[in-house]
């Protein structure tokens, strides 16, 4: 049987048409109120308005209809592989991200620190968004945590974030996340899904309390969760799928990660702005055919609850695209991975708006604005995430015709 990346790999042509597809993390929102514009309505984007005009809209399924999706698989898909046949966890994206080796066999999870109270209950599930400054020592003290069983390292990724990856004969990932994604509950303790992984269960709860131990003194940071258990799950790389030279432009060492196992480099940065990202791929323009650019504050800000916010990190992105659109790719889509409304404060299932511009090959619709409404009525339609990179490839005219 013929499957999607079998096809992908029979008509994958090269050429030197470059593709750009920058990602606005959870560039999808919803309105304050009935009837007022979304985030992306809201904001300025004269820049985005144009290429809306020359190009065309649609809308993306990360997943599936009506399912929330994490930022893992939604990423999967927008890199052509189907994320409910592809399953990586957040635990080795973050490990991989940070620079972390994660054998087959080993068992990564993304660790938070968070604040207890005097009950041992969350109230604040990323503890205060602590400062790195602040973290990276206290995750330098985890490190030198060690338990009978396994080898554990913990590696500080970003602010309140970290990651943990345990080593040793046996380990299983099928494990629950300790995250109750709720405050005034305490952190679950880790269960196993299944028989087998009973013991790393209890191996990562010992751990757990040795941590917890370590970390009680700390004001803010007296606590943690670890959630995405996961190891290395030997993806085909996009070079041998897809025939591309692919790049990675992004700050938050978890989109490194998923990067890295999809067999993309990742290109250095230098600052967190999109001038900063932008220029980083005008740094590597001759050596790649593809990039990917990552913007993560539309996300932060939407999770914060802060409309205002997310409209001028949307607006900051229009504010530098004409220093990527210079560079004349053939092919520019900007999209999110998926929907962060800040009324919602989180992901949602909503369709997540989708612009392509490729001056060569599009077909424009009647779209001039670039925003939610005009998405759900361009002419790309809706459709599935993982459907962006063949339609992509095909505007670069990097795919042959199937068939006689």
């Amino acid at each position: 049987m013929l499957t999607h990346f079998d096809l992908m790999r029979e008509l994958a042509k090269k050429n030197d048409q470059r593709i750009v597809l920058l990602v606005l993390d959870g560039l999808g929102g919803l309105p304050q109120a009935p009837g007022g514009p979304t985030e992306l309505e809201a904001a300025r984007t004269p820049r985005m308005d144009r290429l809306a005009a020359e190009g065309a809209l649609g809308q993306t399924i990360p997943v599936g209809r009506g399912i929330t999706p994490g930022s893992g698989p939604a990423h999967l898909g927008l890199f052509g592989y189907d994320p409910l046949e592809y399953i990586v966890g957040r635990g080795v994206l973050e490990a991989v991200g940070v620079g972390v080796h994660v054998a087959p066999g080993d068992i990564a999870a993304r660790g938070n620190f968070c604040t207890l109270d005097a009950q041992g209950r969350i109230t604040d599930r990323r503890a205060g968004r602590i400062a790195s400054e602040q973290a990276a020592p206290l995750v330098e003290r985890l490190a030198r945590l060690q338990i009978p069983g396994a080898t554990v390292e913990a590696r500080h990724v970003k602010e309140h974030r970290f990651a943990l990856v345990a080593r040793g004969p046996g380990l299983d990932s099928d494990l629950e996340d300790t995250d109750p994604q709720a405050t005034g509950v305490p952190p679950l303790p880790v269960r196993a899904r299944r028989k087998e992984a009973g013991t790393t269960a209890d191996l990562f709860n010992r751990w757990i309390a040795a941590a917890t131990a370590e970390l009680a003194k700390e004001p803010a940071a007296n606590g943690l969760t670890l959630r995405g258990f996961s190891t290395d799950p030997r993806l085909p790389s996009m070079s041998s799928v897809f025939g591309l030279r692919p790049a990675c432009v992004a700050v938050y060492p978890m989109y490194r990660g998923v990067s890295r196992l999809v067999g993309m480099d990742v290109l250095d940065v230098d600052g967190e702005r999109p001038e900063d990202e932008f220029a980083a791929v005008r740094a590597a323009w001759d050596s790649h055919d593809f990039f990917f650019i990552h913007i993560k504050k539309t996300d932060s800000r939407g999770e914060d609850g802060d409309f205002e916010a997310k409209v001028k990190a949307i607006e900051a992105v229009d504010g530098a695209l004409s220093s990527l659109t210079d560079l004349k790719p053939s092919v520019l889509a900007i999209t999110g991975d998926h929907s962060t409304p800040a009324r919602l404060r989180s992901h949602s299932w909503h369709p997540v708006p989708f612009l392509l511009w490729a001056p060569a090959t599009v077909r424009p619709d009647s779209a001039r604005t670039f925003g939610e409404s005009a998405c759900a009525a361009g002419g790309l339609g809706t459709f599935p995430a993982k459907d962006v990179l063949p339609q992509l490839l095909a505007h670069a005219e990097r795919l042959e015709k199937f068939g006689a």
